[in-house]
C-alpha cells in the first residue's frame, strides 16, 4: 500500500435495521430539498409565483428518471436490451435458475433499477422545460433553463459524491502515492484517480460561478447566457476528467473518444453558440 493513499470501503449507508438509507440515496435527496430552496430565491428575485415550484419539481424529477434510465439503454447497453426490452421498464433481472419471484415470475430476480446516464438526463430535461415554460411560466425556454442551469450544477456535485460513496465510476491507476484505493469494488486493490471528487468540486466551481453571474451581473437579462456557461463548463469537464476514468464499456476502452464525450462534444458547441451568439435577447 502506498503511504499517502486513502482506502475508501464505506458503509453502503444508514442501517436502520429493517432497512438502509444508501448514500447514494441521500445525495440525490440532498441536490433536490437544495436546489428547490435556491430555486425559491430566484423565484422571488424574478417575481414568478412561488406555487409553481412545486409542479417544476415534478417536470425535473420524472424527466430526468426516465431521461437517465433511457440514456443508459440507448448509449451504451442497447446491445443488450434490445433482446431483453422488458428489463427497460421493470425493475427486474432475468436471470436463469433463479426462484420465483413472489411465487409467481420464475427465472426473474428484482434488482431495481440499475444503470443511468446524464446526457440523457440533461436531454430530457430539456425537453420537460420546453412544455413547463410554455404552459405554466408563459415565459421564453431560456428563462427557465438559465435558471435551472445555476442548481443544476450543484446537483451534479452531490450526484458525483454520491458515485464516490458506491466507490464507482473511479479513475485509473495514478501512477504515484496520491490517489485512493476502492477496496469494496476494485478487486486490483490500485491506488486510482478519486475522478468522482475531481467532477463533484469542479461543478461546485462552476455553480459558485453561475450563481455569482446571477446575483452579481446582468447577465442574466441575456436570454441562454447562463445556460451556455453551465454547457460549456460541465460537459468540458466532462469531456476532459473522463481521460483518467475507467471505461464503463470494456468493448469501448480502446475507443479514441468514449461514448460520453463523444456526446458530451455537441453539448458544449451549443454552450458555445448560446454564449458568444450575437443576437442575445433580453429576458
Amino acid at each position: 500500500m502506498n503511504f499517502l493513499s486513502v482506502v475508501w470501503d464505506p458503509s453502503a449507508g444508514i442501517d436502520l435495521g429493517f432497512f438502509t438509507i444508501r448514500w447514494y440515496s441521500l445525495m440525490f435527496v440532498a441536490a433536490f430539498v437544495l436546489g428547490l430552496r435556491l430555486m425559491k430565491k430566484i423565484y422571488i428575485e424574478d417575481k414568478v409565483p412561488t406555487e409553481k415550484l412545486d409542479t417544476l419539481f415534478m417536470y425535473t424529477f420524472i424527466s430526468m428518471l426516465v431521461g437517465m434510465r433511457l440514456g443508459e439503454v440507448f448509449f451504451y447497453s442497447w446491445d443488450y436490451y434490445q433482446n431483453n426490452l422488458l428489463e427497460i421498464i421493470l425493475p427486474l433481472k432475468r436471470v436463469e435458475g433463479e426462484s420465483a419471484l413472489f411465487g409467481l415470475l420464475e427465472g426473474w430476480k428484482f434488482t431495481g433499477y440499475t444503470g443511468f446516464a446524464s446526457h440523457g438526463a440533461a436531454i430530457a430535461i430539456i425537453i420537460a422545460m420546453y412544455f413547463y415554460s410554455k404552459k405554466h411560466l408563459k415565459k421564453p425556454i431560456f428563462f427557465i433553463l438559465d435558471r435551472m442551469a445555476i442548481v443544476a450544477a450543484l446537483g451534479a456535485f452531490f450526484v458525483r459524491f454520491g458515485n464516490f460513496f458506491n466507490s464507482e465510476i473511479y479513475g485509473k491507476p495514478t501512477g504515484s502515492d496520491f490517489g485512493v484505493i476502492f477496496k469494496g469494488s476494485d478487486p486490483e486493490m490500485l491506488v486510482r484517480h478519486p475522478t468522482q471528487l475531481y467532477e463533484a468540486f469542479s461543478y461546485l466551481i462552476l455553480f459558485i460561478i453561475l450563481w455569482r453571474f446571477y446575483w452579481k451581473t446582468d447577465k442574466k437579462q441575456k436570454s441562454g447566457f447562463l445556460f451556455g456557461v453551465f454547457m460549456i463548463g460541465l460537459w468540458a469537464l466532462r469531456l476532459v476528467i473522463e481521460f483518467l476514468k475507467e471505461p464503463q464499456k470494456e468493448a469501448r476502452g480502446e475507443w479514441l473518444l468514449n461514448t460520453g464525450q463523444i456526446l458530451s462534444i455537441p453539448l458544449i458547441l451549443i454552450g458555445v453558440w448560446l454564449v458568444f451568439r450575437k443576437k442575445k435577447e433580453t429576458v
